[in-house]
């Protein structure tokens, strides 16, 4: 089985996402400390905040580039494959005879940088590939699609015959 690997497009849209994130805990880390609701003598705070705030600075710049580095999918003519994973990698296996619905999400961020999820949708939840060109998803959607419609048809005639 081929794995698709994704476009440097969705590199800087991991980058910016996991930034704007990192801001957003730096931020209530800091107004933690500045309205800090114990007596300012509580060294272990002030630890634990710096502690913090390493770990997420290090994670913005590190997690994006594991992310994207280990983010592969491949679509056949039975199933959907898709590994994940920042510390630890999860893979997804959905079979298309399983599809219920298709769905394409632009997020703000994903607009930006010109990349969209396809959304599958399963009787035991959805699943997501993400991060792929705009045109790419189009055809993906597409291409599933009528996998759906020739598998629903195939099925049709078989009832039929078996009648």
């Amino acid at each position: 089985m081929e794995y698709e690997k994704l476009s440097m497009n969705a590199l800087k849209c991991m980058y910016v996402a996991s930034v704007i994130a990192g801001v957003i805990l730096l931020a209530v880390i800091g107004a933690v400390n500045y309205f800090w609701i114990f007596p300012k003598e509580i060294w272990i705070g002030k630890i634990v905040s710096v502690v913090l705030s390493c770990v997420i600075l290090a994670d913005m710049a590190v997690s994006p580039y594991f992310r994207f580095h280990r983010y592969q999918y491949s679509i056949n003519d039975e199933c959907i494959d898709i590994k994940e994973g920042y510390l630890f990698v999860k893979r997804n296996i959905v079979p298309i005879e399983r599809l219920h619905k298709l769905q394409i999400e632009k997020g703000p961020i994903d607009q930006f940088f010109h990349v969209s999820k396809v959304v599958v949708t399963t009787a035991g939840g959805d699943v997501k590939i993400q991060f792929l060109e705009e045109d790419k998803a189009e055809r993906i959607t597409e291409s599933l699609s009528n996998r759906i419609n020739e598998i629903v048809s195939e099925r049709k005639e078989q009832d039929g015959r078996e009648n």
